[in-house]
C-alpha cells in the first residue's frame, strides 16, 4: 500500500501545489493590473508567464521530491536527468517571457510620454532587437546547461577548450555571413540608420519597414508584397530613407503642355486644388515653367505634406484634377503635334505670295510664258 500511496502523494501533491500557487499568483497579478493598468501594463504582461511559471514550479517540486516517491527506481538517473532538463527549459522560457514583458512595458511608457514618431520608432527598433538578443542569449545558456548535465559532455568540454582556437577560426570562416548580419543588425538598432515603420526605397522599390531581426529585414511595399533582405544590405549599400529626421516631405508633379498654356491660370487652379485636398499640410506650394522643347513646355508643380503617404495622395490628386481642368477649360493647352504653317513676322510675305508676283512680272518679259517649267522650248526643228 505504501508503494502506491507514496508516488500518488508526491506527484499529486506537486500538481495540486503547482495549480494552487499558480492560481494565487495569477489573481494577484490580475488585481495589480486592474489597479495600475493605466500607469503600467507590466502586471498584465506578466500574466502571460503563468504557464512557464507553473511548469518551473512543478518541475522543481517533482525534482526535489522524486527520490522519496521511490518510483521507477531502476531508471532513477534517467528520470532525474529528464526532470532537470525540463526544469532548465522551463526556467529559460520563464526568463524570456519576463524579459519580453519588461521590454514591452518600457516601450509603452516611452511611446506614451513622447509624441515624436521618429523617436518612438527608433526606441521600438532598439527594444525589439534587445529582446531578440536576450532571448538568443537565454536560449544558448539553456542549451549549454542541458548539455552539461550529461557526463560525456562535461568530459568533452576539456578537449573542446583545448581546440578552441582552431574551432574559433573554423566557425568564424563558416559563419562569416551570419556574423556580419548579426553585427549589422546591432549597428542598425543603435546607429539609428533605419527603424520600424520607416518609409524606404531599396532597389527601386518603395515600401515600409515591417520587421527587423538580427539577420534579415522585411519591407512591405505599397502593393502588399514583402521584400526580405539581409540587414547587411543597409550597412553596405546606399538606400533612401524618407522618414529620416522629419517625416515632412515635398513632392513634385510635372506637366507637359503646349506653349500657349495659361501658366498663371494653372497656378491659381493649383491653389484651389490644394485647398480642397485634406492631405496637403498648407506649408508651401508653387508652379513654374522649368523647361521648354520645340513642341511643349514643362511645368513643375511643387506641393508639401506631413508624411510620405500624404505626399503621394497630394501628388496624384493634383495630377488628376489639373489634367481634368485643362481638358475641360483649356483644351488648347494640351500637348499636340503642330502641322500648320509657321506664322511669319509682320511685314514679311509667304513663299506662295512671292511665287505669284514673280510669275506675273515674268510672264510679260518671257515670250513662252504659257509653258510650264518642265515643258521644252517651242523653237527648233520640232516645232510644228
Amino acid at each position: 500500500m505504501e508503494n502506491v500511496l507514496r508516488p500518488l502523494i508526491v506527484i499529486g501533491g506537486s500538481v495540486v501545489l503547482t495549480l494552487l500557487v499558480g492560481w494565487v499568483v495569477d489573481r494577484l497579478l490580475r488585481r495589480a493590473d486592474d489597479r495600475h493598468h493605466e500607469a503600467t501594463p507590466l502586471w498584465g504582461l506578466l500574466r502571460r508567464a503563468r504557464v512557464p511559471f507553473q511548469l518551473v514550479l512543478f518541475a522543481a517540486l517533482l525534482r526535489g521530491s522524486y527520490d522519496r516517491a521511490k518510483l521507477l527506481t531502476d531508471h532513477r538517473i534517467g528520470v532525474g536527468r529528464f526532470l532537470t532538463l525540463l526544469l532548465i527549459g522551463s526556467v529559460a522560457w520563464l526568463l524570456v517571457r519576463i524579459a519580453t514583458a519588461v521590454v514591452e512595458t518600457s516601450y509603452t511608457r516611452y511611446a506614451t510620454a513622447h509624441r515624436d514618431p521618429a523617436r518612438v520608432r527608433r526606441v521600438r527598433t532598439q527594444v525589439t532587437l534587445i529582446q531578440r538578443v536576450v532571448s538568443a542569449i537565454v536560449a544558448v545558456v539553456a542549451v549549454a546547461s542541458m548539455l552539461l548535465t550529461f557526463p560525456a559532455m562535461r568530459a568533452a568540454g576539456a578537449s573542446l577548450l583545448a581546440s578552441a582556437g582552431i574551432l574559433g577560426i573554423v566557425a568564424g570562416v563558416a559563419a562569416q555571413s551570419t556574423l556580419a548580419n548579426l553585427f549589422a543588425g546591432l549597428q542598425i538598432a543603435f546607429g539609428d540608420m533605419v527603424r520600424l515603420g520607416d518609409t524606404v526605397v531599396v532597389d527601386g522599390e518603395w515600401g515600409t519597414v515591417e520587421e527587423i531581426t538580427l539577420t534579415f529585414l522585411t519591407v512591405r511595399t505599397w502593393d502588399e508584397r514583402r521584400i526580405t533582405m539581409p540587414v547587411s544590405y543597409f550597412t553596405s549599400k546606399p538606400f533612401e530613407n524618407w522618414s529620416r529626421g522629419s517625416v515632412q516631405m515635398t513632392g513634385i508633379v510635372f506637366f507637359h503642355v503646349d506653349h500657349s498654356a495659361p501658366v498663371e491660370a494653372m497656378r491659381e487652379q493649383l491653389r484651389d486644388i490644394l485647398r480642397e485636398c485634406p492631405a496637403w499640410d498648407g506649408r508651401n506650394f508653387g508652379l513654374a515653367v522649368t523647361d521648354s522643347t520645340p513642341n511643349t513646355m514643362q511645368v513643375r508643380a511643387l506641393v508639401t505634406a506631413k508624411d510620405p503617404d500624404d505626399i503621394w495622395t497630394v501628388r496624384v490628386t493634383v495630377r488628376e484634377r489639373m489634367i481634368h481642368w485643362l481638358t475641360e477649360e483649356h483644351p488648347y493647352a494640351l500637348p499636340r503635334v503642330n502641322t500648320a504653317d509657321a506664322v511669319l513676322p509682320p511685314g514679311s510675305t509667304s513663299r506662295a505670295e512671292r511665287g505669284d508676283s514673280d510669275g506675273a512680272d515674268g510672264a510679260a518679259a518671257r515670250p513662252d510664258h504659257g509653258r510650264t517649267a518642265h515643258e521644252p522650248p517651242r523653237t527648233g526643228p520640232g516645232r510644228g
